[in-house]
């Protein structure tokens, strides 16, 4: 499956890959935290609640969402994600960490390169209080038509069996 975004699309995360700053980028080459010959990593340039100086992991070359991704990349962004989300813990003194990372414009994705979102989380910071108090328990035999679902489509689609 590939992502269909328009090949128009001035990436913003490309432009701060590259080293341009311009009004198309946020990124401003002082956030870069981390590069190697996969990945970056950028303080993130908007602040969310009281969560400030959250960590973006992007992959150094163009692609959009996780489908697009290839596995060795993504199997870096997940190491260096690690690395980063340890660090957090030692500099800031958080009490936790949340990774978030976003697919589509359904999925909330605003920029459309694929980017990994690490949130320093502290006790009582509130950061997903609209989702617990959105959510529902559910019922265990709704569940299993989900598990179906999915579990057909792994068998004949990639050949996978449970």
């Amino acid at each position: 499956m590939k992502s269909n975004k328009n090949m128009d699309y001035i990436c913003p995360i490309c432009l701060g890959n590259s080293g341009v700053e311009s009004t198309d980028t946020l990124l401003k080459q002082n956030d870069l935290v981390f590069r190697d010959d996969l990945v970056s990593v950028w303080i993130n340039s908007f602040w969310v609640g009281k969560n400030k100086g959250h960590l973006i992991v992007v992959p150094n070359q163009h692609f959009v969402t996780l489908w697009d991704l290839p596995t060795e990349v993504g199997h870096r962004i997940f190491e260096v994600s690690k690395l980063m989300a340890v660090a957090l813990k030692e500099v800031y003194k958080c009490d936790g960490v949340t990774l978030r990372q976003n697919n589509e414009s359904a999925g909330d994705q605003h920029a459309f390169h694929y980017h990994q979102h690490i949130f320093p989380r502290y006790i009582n910071d509130d950061f997903n209080q609209k989702l617990v108090e959105k959510s529902t328990l559910s019922d265990p035999q709704e569940r299993i038509v989900y598990v179906k679902k999915l579990r057909r489509y792994l068998e004949e689609s990639v050949d996978i069996k449970i």
